[in-house]
């Protein structure tokens, strides 16, 4: 079965949430927040989002985000994706899950 798609629009404004596969931790010290909110403000740059405010929890993030551009789908594919790569690297773990499931949006 196929997932429904985003409902993304111009100028949205969303709380997002993203949480450790089984409700593990995704940072392990300081300098995977740091890499995480380096990658964050990369995605921002790039898909012009406008971040208002964000919490960082050992297994789990929130974001609230307002998307001038309907591009959210895009950003968090590269903010979960990077992250988990330079997560895995670091770490080594090689690859595989860093996030449980898809991230949580609401409007």
């Amino acid at each position: 079965m196929t997932r429904p798609v985003r409902i993304q629009f111009e100028n949205a404004l969303y709380h997002i949430t993203s949480r450790g596969d089984r409700r593990e931790a995704i940072y392990e010290d300081d300098t995977d927040r740091l890499a995480f909110l380096k990658i964050l403000g990369d995605v921002i740059g790039t898909y012009n989002w406008i971040c208002h405010a964000y919490c960082l929890m050992s297994n789990h993030y929130h974001l609230v985000i307002q998307t001038p551009d309907a591009n959210l789908s895009k950003g968090m594919r590269q903010l979960n994706g990077v992250y988990t790569q330079v997560s895995n690297r670091r770490h080594g773990r090689g690859a595989g899950h860093l996030f449980q499931g898809r991230y949580k949006a609401i409007l």
